[in-house]
């Protein structure tokens, strides 16, 4: 049996539509041996309906522990989704050294002042290629940054379904590249179902990549309601088995173990 891991889930406390609690009983039917709340933290962008403010990360982490007590039927571990800006690695490390985590998760969201999920005009009329590349820069440089355990949806950028006329697959070798010198995971994250891309992050043609330079992988679900928690499991662990991965990064105190599939 899978030890089944569901690490990057929201809820009220940044753009999730439920609070903690509503998500334990759907982890449990999910099959799920650990759920993560990992809320969205971004510390250089003002009025951000969809983050967390800075302010309120304490009250956050206090309030999971306290859940953490309280429920017994499956594990709770608390985590953050933390939005990596370039040049500002200093001010992350330093906002996130003295909390008490069970991992960090960094990801790109930002290509300069606007995120690349605000719509398809975001693509519309622009180099693609270029893009691709400037995406791509971003996280390799959280990788590099030494701040993150877990790299979320490393090529978001295929959300709206626009492709680079060039093939992207140096992109990942680069990427997976840059992650196994830093050791770092990934996440298979399954919300990727459900945006106009109708996949998951990051491309399935390029999963025997990761699994070459055995780079550590967790499969997440991203989840903003209760209904998505553990969504499209079966189906991503399939697909990594057939890319030939063999265990799952389980996380704790920012300590990475792996446990077989």
């Amino acid at each position: 049996m899978i030890y089944r891991t569901d690490y990057h889930i929201h809820t009220s406390f940044s753009d999730g539509r439920s609070s903690p609690e509503d998500y334990i009983a759907p982890a449990i039917a999910a099959r799920l041996s650990e759920i993560g709340f990992s809320e969205h933290l971004s510390l250089f962008k003002e009025n951000q309906d969809w983050c967390m403010n800075p302010a309120n990360t304490s009250s956050y982490i206090d309030y999971i522990n306290k859940l953490k007590k309280n429920v017994n039927d499956i594990q709770i571990k608390t985590g953050l989704e933390i939005d990596f800006i370039p040049g500002k690695e200093k001010e992350i490390e330093n906002f996130l050294s003295d909390l008490k985590l069970d991992y960090r998760i960094g990801s790109v969201h930002y290509l300069g002042e606007k995120t690349v999920d605000i719509g398809p005009e975001f693509y519309e009329g622009k180099n693609i290629d270029l893009i691709y590349e400037s995406y791509f820069d971003h996280v390799i440089a959280a990788v590099s940054s030494g701040l993150f355990d877990i790299i979320g949806h490393c090529d978001f950028i295929r959300i709206y379904g626009f492709k680079p006329v060039t093939d992207p697959e140096p992109f990942y070798r680069k990427l997976v590249k840059t992650l196994k010198q830093n050791d770092v995971a990934f996440e298979l994250n399954t919300n990727g179902r459900n945006s106009p891309l109708a996949d998951f992050y990051p491309d399935r043609r390029f999963l025997h990549i990761f699994r070459e330079e055995n780079i550590p992988v967790c499969v997440n679900s991203d989840a903003h309601m209760p209904i998505r928690v553990g969504q499209y499991f079966d189906e991503a662990y399939e697909l990594l088995k057939y890319a030939g991965f063999t265990e799952m990064a389980v996380f704790s105190s920012r300590k990475r173990r792996m446990t077989p599939m």
